[in-house]
């Protein structure tokens, strides 16, 4: 019977939990803008991001960047379909930042999660 509804679901709800889990932790923050949005989750001892297109299919300059507060910036660049990431930092007791961009509009978070 689960199969039935996994069928009738469709496909825009796989790519949803195949971004959903492409990153470990707990959401923590999305920050949406025009053509996506960028997640942010934390784990005990991780921070992770992604930038998720709000409309999949067209291949497009997308980005992601993710820093602890102290340590170097680790980033995904390049032209996607769906996604840019998953990035990951070490973060325990460290606040982050992060900027996703999709088609050169982007969104940048101050530090969070401190």
């Amino acid at each position: 019977m689960a199969a039935g509804l996994l069928a009738v679901a469709g496909p825009g709800t796989q790519q949803a939990e195949a971004v959903a889990s492409a990153c470990s932790g707990r959401p923590q923050k999305t920050y949406r803008f025009t053509y996506g949005e960028l997640r942010i989750y934390k784990s005990r001892n991780y921070a992770c991001a992604v930038t998720v297109a709000k409309r999949p299919g067209m291949r497009r300059a997308m980005s992601v960047s993710l820093q602890a507060r102290g340590g170097r910036p680790a980033g995904d660049k390049g032209t996607f379909t769906q996604q840019a990431g998953p990035v990951t930092v070490h973060a325990l007791n460290r606040c982050v930042r992060a900027t996703g961009a999709i088609s050169g509009v982007a969104r940048s978070t101050g530090w969070i999660l401190c």
